[in-house]
């Protein structure tokens, strides 16, 4: 029992992107706990900065529409919850041995069609809010959202087969991981949408 809490605990740190955790953050130097943390950190700092820029090629978009940043961070955080959501499942499913890496491309099928099912019943919610915010944007608000969500799911899915085909511990492709890919992604999308529907 020992032995499983261990490594359960171990996965988790790996999860969260941290590294070398100690069993009790109270008898812990505090730099350690900092040097645990800090590396994957300033990694996704520079990765998020990819977000930024993607947002500079659109600035006439949001100029014209400043009611789309409103609605950003619910789209690009709801991706990356889904990405996470399926990273955590597949990472499990892996490590109980219930699915191999070659089952891969048999999960995409399904994956898509319950992150398109989730997308669909998110884009509605979203689009009540939309609907007395900024309804002129309500379109592009919901088709981004159901994109969002699936492209997160699926690279949540893949992201853990291809570090166990790496024969890295599928556990690293981690939360943040997924997060900061599923953001870069989400803001190309949602921003291309605007360009192309709405009228600026």
């Amino acid at each position: 029992m020992d032995v499983i809490e261990e490594e359960s605990t171990e996965d988790f740190h790996k999860f969260g992107s941290i590294q070398n955790v100690s069993k009790n953050p109270l008898k812990e130097r505090i730099f350690t706990l900092y040097k645990n943390r800090i590396v994957w950190l300033v990694l996704l700092v520079f990765m998020n900065i990819f977000s930024g820029a993607a947002l500079e090629n659109f600035e006439d978009v949001i100029q014209s529409f400043v009611a789309l940043v409103f609605f950003l961070p619910l789209l690009i955080d709801s991706g990356g919850n889904a990405g996470s959501q399926s990273a955590t499942l597949m990472i499990r499913y892996l490590a109980l041995g219930q699915i191999q890496i070659s089952d891969w491309y048999k999960l995409i099928g399904r994956e898509l069609l319950v992150s398109f099912m989730l997308g669909i019943t998110m884009a509605i919610s979203i689009a009540a809010v939309a609907s007395f915010r900024a309804p002129d944007v309500i379109v592009v608000v919901c088709i981004a959202m159901v994109l969002n969500v699936m492209l997160g799911s699926i690279i949540g899915l893949l992201l853990p087969f291809l570090f166990t085909k790496l024969k890295i511990d599928a556990a690293t492709a981690s939360s943040p991981l997924v997060t900061s890919l599923a953001d870069i992604c989400g803001v190309l999308i949602y921003f291309s949408l605007a360009s192309n529907f709405l009228e600026f």
